[in-house]
């Protein structure tokens, strides 16, 4: 035998039933099919491809060879893939959207996003999710530019043309530095703020550009990442307004310190759903939402 055939769906199929079930008549009862066929299928399907995939020879029931067994993980993973293509068709006859996109404010607690995205990959398993975690107005320029269907955006987002939003969660903010800065030496003067280097989210997008959020000294260093944020300020470079879930560890751990601000309170950051006005949401993104409503916390 020369070359390698291409074996169909439905060869696979029996020689998968075979493998399962033992015998060929015990494929044969499981497909609905007559012995003979089953067994023609296997003879047709070694024939194409060039190898032994049972061996029949003084035996009761066919034994999988080494080759075999090789042709059917690859087999399985073939069936594995036509199933989930039954089930992605189907979700689009239904309405259901091929692919989700979601953008996050990376102010929202990260057990809360994932315990949601874990619901949601078993209530649709067929829709792929597109996720970015972008800070500020970046979140709403994903949205209106409709690289994502929905998003957690703060809460200014609500005041911008062209979307509709609802207020979702509200993220306590403190200010902190490393044990070693001056203003974790002891209750900082008023003002006092003022005279060291502030760590500041900066906005990868223009939509809030020229704005500034409880920035109070003059002295800034703009970062793009709030993990590169987080990190700097344990390294005393600077002190800053980080969200307090983000923080506490590091507070107990000494790692940083939470100043008492005079003339800087506490502070929130609050987000908000938002989808385009024009657009709404599909059934998988609707469902999304509403999740992300109802999770507690």
């Amino acid at each position: 035998m020369s070359g390698t055939g291409v074996p169909t769906f439905d060869q696979l199929r029996i020689f998968e039933a075979v493998a399962d079930t033992g015998s060929f008549a015990a494929a044969g009862r499981r497909l609905n099919r007559a012995t003979s066929v089953i067994s023609y299928g296997i003879a047709n399907l070694e024939a194409q491809l060039g190898v032994m995939l049972f061996n029949r020879q003084g035996r009761r029931r066919p034994q999988l060879t080494t080759a075999g067994r090789a042709v059917l993980a690859e087999a399985r993973a073939i069936g594995f893939g036509m199933d989930r293509l039954r089930a992605r068709v189907a979700g689009l006859q239904q309405g259901i959207e091929a692919e989700v996109g979601l953008a996050v404010d990376v102010f929202l607690p990260t057990a809360r996003l994932a315990g949601v995205l874990r619901a949601f990959s078993q209530a649709f398993p067929t829709v792929a999710l597109s996720l970015h975690v972008e800070a500020l107005g970046a979140v709403a320029d994903l949205v209106l530019t409709r690289r994502a269907v929905i998003g957690v955006a703060g809460s200014f987002a609500a005041r911008l043309p062209g979307l509709d939003s609802v207020a979702l969660y509200t993220v306590p903010l403190i200010p902190v530095a490393a044990p070693g800065h001056p203003l974790a030496q002891g209750p900082p003067a008023p003002g006092m703020g003022r005279d060291h280097v502030q760590l500041v989210l900066s906005d990868r997008s223009d939509l809030t550009r020229g704005q500034d959020f409880a920035v109070l000294s003059p002295h800034t260093w703009r970062v793009a990442d709030l993990g590169a944020k987080h990190a700097l300020l344990k390294e005393g470079i600077g002190w800053g307004n980080m969200p307090t879930h983000m923080v506490e560890a590091d507070i107990a751990a000494g790692r940083l310190v939470r100043l008492a601000m005079p003339d800087q309170p506490e502070a929130t950051h609050g987000l908000s759903l938002i989808h385009r006005t024009d657009t709404p949401p599909g059934p998988a993104a609707a469902w999304l939402m509403q999740r992300l409503l109802d999770w507690p916390g």
